[in-house]
């Protein structure tokens, strides 16, 4: 069994708790998750499994959205709920003010990793250290918020919704606004509604579900993996080059049909697929569409990233 699972993860849970009970419902060991969700957080997490795991890298590149709630005039050492309050303020503050100071972040900006992160310093994650006393300065990051919308305004409570780029964090967005705003701010509730294609229709209540029942209904909701790529353009190619690729030939255009090739430029990720669908490889364009019929057809075309077992 292989392809995409997308899990609803409850409050409380961490993603490696998520992939652990997806392991043990299904009695294997190759699930991966394509984005933590902290243990406060809930919403959409999807999961790879089986030959599945070899396409995390592409999926984990997808944008995201949320819908947060911001806790206004206070701040903690963990820029959410769960942590130590290290500041109060007096909020005054009317909802036009805290939506032209949203917007002053939609763009390219620059992030500090939180301190009390999952990511990792020297093989070890940062909240780790911090727990332990050790001082590391965290790095700062480029993230790219795209839209910030107010859709509940409730003080000392707003409620955004936000589409940002992969490896944003919300916390510290909050955190940064709250400063802006001049009376500081942590994160109160999380929940991701969407990652890159997938959304809250498609995820499944897993805690909800029967021990027993568990596995069944991961089979009846398995995406496959062509279709979890969908958004990479698709070149076909025959059964015979297909079991060539698995063995770890490198396609040369005499391989490739090329009069179905669409429009695709030099340096574009695809998938490689056979007639029925079937997904054999992600690769990167080593040409453009429109080189190939002018080419040697011992040329090699594409260079390969991932070959499947499907």
């Amino acid at each position: 069994m292989n392809g995409v699972i997308v899990v609803d993860k409850s409050q409380g849970m961490t993603s490696f708790d998520v992939v652990r009970d997806v392991k043990k419902a299904l009695g294997i060991k190759k699930v991966g998750h394509t984005g933590t969700l902290d243990p406060s957080a809930t919403g959409v997490l999807p999961l790879c499994i089986n030959e599945a795991t070899k396409a995390v890298q592409f999926l984990t590149v997808a944008d995201k959205e949320y819908r947060a709630t911001m806790r206004l005039g206070i701040t903690t050492d963990t820029q959410d709920m769960t942590g130590v309050v290290t500041g109060h303020s007096t909020v005054r503050l009317v909802r036009a003010e805290v939506e032209a100071t949203a917007k002053l972040f939609v763009g390219s900006i620059m992030q500090k990793v939180p301190r009390y992160s999952a990511c990792k310093y020297k093989g070890k994650p940062y909240y780790k250290w911090t727990r332990e006393g050790v001082n590391i300065e965290p790095p700062v990051r480029e993230v790219n918020i795209y839209d910030i919308c107010v859709e509940d305004f409730s003080l000392p409570y707003v409620s955004l919704r936000i589409s940002c780029s992969k490896g944003t964090y919300i916390r510290a967005l909050c955190s940064d606004l709250g400063e802006r705003l001049g009376c500081g701010a942590c994160l109160s509730d999380l929940r991701r509604i969407r990652s890159g294609k997938f959304s809250e229709a498609d995820a499944l209540r897993l805690d909800h579900v029967d021990d027993t029942m568990r596995a069944a209904v991961i089979k009846e909701h398995l995406i496959s993996l062509n279709d979890a790529l969908d958004e990479f353009q698709a070149i076909t190619v025959g059964r015979d080059v297909a079991e060539k690729i698995r063995e770890g030939y490198q396609p040369e255009i005499e391989g490739l049909k090329i009069q179905y090739i669409p429009l695709i430029e030099k340096g574009s990720t695809v998938k490689i697929v056979t007639e029925n669908n079937e997904l054999i490889a992600i690769a990167k364009m080593l040409l453009s569409s429109d080189e190939l019929p002018r080419m040697s057809e011992k040329e090699q075309a594409v260079k390969l990233m991932r070959v499947f077992n499907c």
